[in-house]
């Protein structure tokens, strides 16, 4: 508690203990403080602004009423952590966030001991609070395990999945629904929040459990029917039925932004007997964006924001005037929508990032949002490909991952033609490793049938986009970056391209460097600054990761003494099948040196996506050096080498 009534609360905050003290009127001081601090801090960095403005009052209880760290807090997705970041001894260096070198966007463990759990997909809170709880029956613990979820990650089965194994389980679990779209809430308001301040308390849990154990007195059929009483009188009241049935006691709807009703039903949670053992699910309803009208007026713009003007929230323009790669393909797939009525589009809530809203405007019959439920997508797309349909299912590549499986066995063994739409393909500057679209190009390849396009500007999109609607033989995949194209000019329409075929722009006899996807504009300067060296230099764009144009490698191979691959993905994609392929055809047995370049075996972490590239080792200089490296000019770098030193 401070003295003086002139200085800040948060300025007297170094970490939670420091509020521990604080009166119930200083809490609320602190949290109107630490809302126009995280609009102030993300005003100048960018970031996601709406979720974390939403949990203000949430995270400023949860470290007044729990001891963390000791207490573990685990956040969903990671969105909304910035407030905790302040809060927990890193507001020194909240304008270094997403910068290179700087704070992550996310929770992440190596840089907080108050950072539980890592996060930046979504739905995995539950499961891993479950496995903290756990561990601490296992060891004799006593500490409090606390997972904050959303509505929106509650549409994964993930969650489910844990909530249905914990509900089965007696160990003390914490589950906080942060439901900030109103999607399952009732109304909320006084008389709402003293039924859950009833409800969670010492007393009303304590003859819960008193009629428990009388009820098993008699014979087991009223045991049951007690119980089932209980639970549906209270389903009657709050609206929890749902999470009873999964075994969770509920607690709820109470306002999140309500710390005289937030406050009191914590610490009944955190109080409740030991012996009172299970899972517990507190409702809270909040709003994204609360307290700052621009993002409670525009909460998806202001989802994921950049800099922008505190006073108007008028966002900061970019200077490039290039369109970015998703908007070439949200226009692209319009058009072909409107040739061709059998074109779906499916997204997993990511309608806006991934441009779909637009086709969505045009054609809302043909849209379908599933939520957070990516293994469904994919499904859901098989299915209608078995009619004959032609879906389109636009998913960032990291989020892909989540539904490999089905990529495996539900469209690539029956071999339907899905059309997998990869946005934020290879590195994402300012989200980082988590966010990151590495891997798609290994865990594609190795799947028989699929075909793999990766264009090298926004007009090869366009091309791409009408490739895979024409395609009907099969799965396909596009997969493009973040940010903007290279500002070439662009085709009226599409045309689709041979399967397969790439293309030679460039001709010459000493270095032959194989480009798949927009590494292509760094090739070119490469081979600019190898000319100029005294080097010729081809340079071919592949366009097709799978399958590979054999006859190409060939003619590549058999007429240069150097031979490159590069692409914006992990070892074992791309070049690796050139190299087996190379291998097999006996074009390695001579004189051709074979470098593949690729992203190096480590995680990146977040910053500007130039400088990612560069740490990668994949900037023309690179391209250079290898080159040279090879015929025996100079020293080859290695990608640790291409790491930029930090203070």
């Amino acid at each position: 508690m401070t003295d003086n009534p002139h200085t800040p609360l948060l300025d007297t905050v170094k970490r939670p203990a420091d509020i521990r003290g604080f009166t119930n009127a200083e809490i609320s001081q602190l949290a109107d403080e630490l809302r126009q601090e995280t609009v102030r801090i993300v005003s100048i960095t960018g970031g996601h602004l709406g979720a974390s403005l939403g949990v203000v009052e949430l995270t400023v209880a949860l470290h007044y009423v729990f001891d963390t760290p000791e207490d573990r807090v685990i956040w969903d997705v990671g969105h909304q952590v910035y407030p905790h970041k302040i809060l927990t001894g890193r507001r020194d260096r909240m304008l270094t966030l997403r910068q290179g070198g700087g704070l992550s966007g996310f929770t992440k463990r190596s840089e907080s001991e108050y950072d539980a759990f890592g996060a930046g997909h979504s739905s995995t809170s539950i499961s891993a609070g479950l496995g903290m709880a756990v561990s601490r029956d296992l060891m004799g613990g006593d500490n409090h395990v606390i997972a904050v979820i959303g509505d929106g990650a509650m549409s994964a089965g993930m969650a489910y999945e844990a909530m249905n194994n914990a509900g089965s389980m007696d160990s003390r679990l914490i589950v906080i629904l942060n439901d900030n779209d109103m999607s399952i809430a009732p109304p909320v308001g006084a008389m709402s929040a003293y039924l859950s301040r009833l409800i969670s308390s010492k007393s009303f849990r304590s003859l819960r459990h008193l009629g428990k154990e009388m009820a098993k007195v008699f014979p087991r059929r009223f045991e049951e029917a007690a119980k089932r009483a209980e639970e549906f009188a209270r389903g009657l009241v709050t609206g929890g039925t749902l999470f009873e049935e999964l075994g969770f006691y509920y607690i709820g709807p109470i306002d999140g932004h309500n710390l005289d009703h937030l406050l009191p039903v914590l610490k009944n949670v955190r109080d409740a007997d030991l012996e009172d053992r299970g899972p517990v699910l507190l409702h809270v309803v909040t709003r994204k964006g609360h307290g700052y009208a621009p993002a409670e007026e525009s909460p998806d713009k202001y989802h994921g924001v950049g800099k922008f003007d505190v006073i108007t929230g008028e966002l900061v323009k970019a200077k490039s005037n290039a369109p970015s790669y998703t908007n070439i393909f949200s226009g692209a797939l319009n058009k072909e929508a409107e040739k061709d009525g059998r074109i779906i589009a499916v997204t997993a809530a990511m309608p806006s990032g991934t441009g779909l809203d637009l086709f969505a405007k045009n054609f809302p019959q043909r849209f379908f949002d599933v939520g957070i439920a990516e293994q469904h997508a994919v499904t859901f797309a098989a299915g209608l490909a078995t009619e004959g349909y032609k879906p389109f299912v636009a998913i960032y590549s990291t989020f892909l991952q989540r539904a490999y499986d089905q990529v495996v066995h539900d469209v690539a063994i029956q071999n339907l033609p899905v059309r997998l739409i990869l946005d934020r393909a290879g590195l994402v500057g300012a989200d980082g490793a988590t966010h990151a679209g590495a891997y798609d190009l290994a865990y594609l390849s190795c799947l028989p049938g699929m075909v793999i396009m990766a264009p090298s500007d926004e007009a090869e999109l366009i091309h791409m986009v009408a490739t895979a609607s024409a395609f009907d033989d099969g799965p396909s995949a596009i997969r493009f970056p973040r940010g903007e194209g290279a500002g070439v000019d662009l085709p009226a329409e599409g045309r689709p391209l041979p399967i397969g075929k790439g293309r030679v722009l460039r001709e010459g006899g000493a270095v032959a460097i194989l480009s798949l996807g927009p590494r292509l504009q760094e090739a070119l300067a490469a081979a600019d600054d190898l000319a100029a060296k005294g080097y010729s230099t081809t340079v071919a764009d592949a366009r097709f990761a799978k399958p590979l144009d054999e006859d190409l490698i060939r003619e590549l191979a058999a007429g240069h003494e150097v031979m490159i691959t590069i692409e914006e993905g992990s070892p074992g994609g791309f070049g690796a099948h050139v190299m087996q392929f190379m291998a097999g055809e006996g074009l390695l047995d001579g004189n051709l040196k074979f470098r593949p370049m690729a992203f190096p075996d480590r995680f990146i972490d977040h910053d500007a996506p130039k400088v990612q590239y560069e740490a990668a080792g994949l900037s023309a200089s690179a391209i250079v050096a290898t080159a040279l490296g090879a015929l025996g000019i100079g020293e080859e770098p290695s990608a640790e080498a291409a790491e930029p030193a930090r203070a």
